[in-house]
């Protein structure tokens, strides 16, 4: 791949690893290991509009060390914008957002990098950069973006994140030529390799089939466990009971409800934020709440 040719395939995945984003210039972030104790997410009455439209209003939330929240609600709620401010790529309107211990505001685009990484919702790739490639994007906040030249922090870094994402063996097969589960391990291994103390994902299980909607949020677990703080958003309110330690119910741009699975998933909150009636009851399975739309006529079975 020439130079100019990598150039313009990086420009194609701003804004996954730190480029274009808000707050203080280049080298202002300061050392993680001087942040203050807290939160590693941590969101203060964040409100923020598109021209005239408010989009999120006095929005609060957090995440610790070794927890997984789960953002949930209807379509249009605010979720990924929500999610783009916490990651610097929006600027609200008001209210702060920090990360470790530190203003969003005040990091640059490298020391949000270094606290946060995204997984997208959109993981489609244009150009063919192998499965290795795609991961190793995830050590540009420790380097230049035309730096191709990795270290070997660089290189123990992408082993260990393609061995826990079971992609060792793809790692040198093209990126467009994977499946669609294979495709989003890709992009959690390029998180868990950016070595970030926290992890946002918007949407990760959409549009893939059963066997790896659990697998990839399993992997998210797995990290959690470790000692990452996570914050998904996630359209299916079953998979988020089961995996999340809290919820955070958002319905037209606010917070309704936050909690455990068992205290946000009722009746009431969500037929105030999907307009729908529900039936709420235990996983017989698992033992997770478990959620059944109610069509016009069925019965509240319990």
């Amino acid at each position: 791949m020439t130079p100019d040719i990598a150039t313009d395939a990086l420009d194609a995945l701003d804004g996954l690893v730190g480029e274009d984003r808000i707050g203080g210039a280049p080298g202002t972030e300061v050392d993680r290991a001087a942040a203050a104790d807290g939160p590693l997410i941590e969101v203060d009455d964040l409100s923020l509009s598109y021209g005239d439209l408010s989009v999120l209003s006095e929005v609060s939330l957090s995440v610790e060390s070794g927890e997984f929240v789960g953002l949930v609600g209807p379509n249009g709620a605010g979720k990924t914008t929500l999610l783009r401010a916490i990651n610097g790529v929006f600027e609200p309107d008001g209210g702060t957002v920090h990360l470790d211990g530190t203003p969003v505001a005040d990091l640059g685009p490298r020391g949000v990098s270094r606290r946060v990484a995204t997984v997208p919702q959109d993981t489609s790739v244009s150009f063919a950069f192998t499965v290795e490639d795609v991961v190793r994007m995830g050590r540009t906040p420790y380097r230049g973006r035309t730096d191709l030249t990795a270290d070997e922090v660089d290189r123990e870094a992408v082993d260990r994140a393609l061995e826990r994402t079971e992609m060792t063996a793809l790692r040198d097969r093209p990126i467009t030529a994977v499946s669609g589960g294979e495709r989003q391990r890709a992009f959690v291994a390029r998180a868990l390799a950016q070595d970030t103390p926290a992890l946002v994902l918007d949407e990760p299980t959409a549009s893939l089939d059963i066997n790896h909607q659990i697998r990839t949020l399993e992997l998210v677990r797995e990290a959690v466990d470790d000692g990452k703080a996570a914050l998904a958003a996630i359209h299916d309110l079953n998979l988020a009971a089961r995996v999340c330690d809290r919820l955070v119910l958002l319905s037209g741009g606010a917070v309704r409800a936050t909690g455990t699975p068992r205290e946000v998933l009722s009746d009431d909150a969500l037929a105030a934020s999907f307009g729908v009636r529900t039936a709420v009851n235990d996983d017989p399975a698992v033992g997770s709440p478990m959620v059944t739309a109610l069509r016009e006529g069925d019965d509240d079975a319990r």
